[in-house]
């Protein structure tokens, strides 16, 4: 009879994600991955096979949770500018209430591993890109409803926006002041 694991590993993923997104992959040790997920080393290695393994998985799923709530705003209800504003806010909100200065872990791993790893590199190009198309998409709904100036460029408008989201996460890094990251927020969505 096969042995059961003897813990959660959607549970342990969870768990690793917030290690690796308040450490970083290189900050992170194996101990800091056996402590937070309450299994021994062993366990650990054999589940997931490795360190890297473990953070592909982690980064997979923090992509599956944060786009899937900036993409849900985007294609909600309500005039394409307001939904645009929603989503800033949103970022706007999640950078000012981290206290642990944790930032985007998509970003923070496009910065801390440039593209030296072909793997984590896709899944940061995936994220982005999704995040990019369904701002060109809102943009695009909202220049057919006459809300949004229709000879301007969706695509170069829904790659700044990109850009400024994650922007606003890697200044709030820094210095999370409010109103220099309001301002930031404010001007962007005048471009509209």
């Amino acid at each position: 009879m096969a042995r059961t694991k003897g813990f959660d590993p959607d549970a342990a993923v969870d768990a690793a994600m917030d290690v690796f997104w308040s450490n970083g992959y290189a900050g992170t040790t194996p101990q800091q991955l056996v402590d937070a997920l309450g299994i021994g080393r062993g366990s650990l290695y054999n589940a997931f096979t490795s360190k890297h393994a473990l953070y592909e998985r982690a980064l997979r799923r923090y992509h599956e949770r944060e786009t899937a709530r900036l993409i849900e705003i985007l294609d909600g209800h309500g005039p394409a500018r307001e939904r645009i504003r929603a989503a800033v806010d949103l970022v706007l909100a999640a950078s000012l209430d981290d206290d642990e200065r944790r930032g985007c872990m998509v970003t923070n791993a496009a910065v801390e591993f440039g593209g030296r790893d072909e793997i984590v590199g896709h899944l940061v190009r995936r994220a982005l890109d999704r995040q990019q198309a369904a701002l060109k998409s809102t943009i695009e709904e909202g220049q057919r409803a006459g809300d949004i100036d229709r000879d301007a460029d969706a695509g170069a408008l829904a790659a700044f926006f990109l850009t400024t989201l994650n922007g606003i996460r890697v200044l709030a890094k820094a210095d999370p002041d409010p109103a220099r990251l309001s301002s930031l927020a404010d001007t962007a969505l005048r471009l509209l």
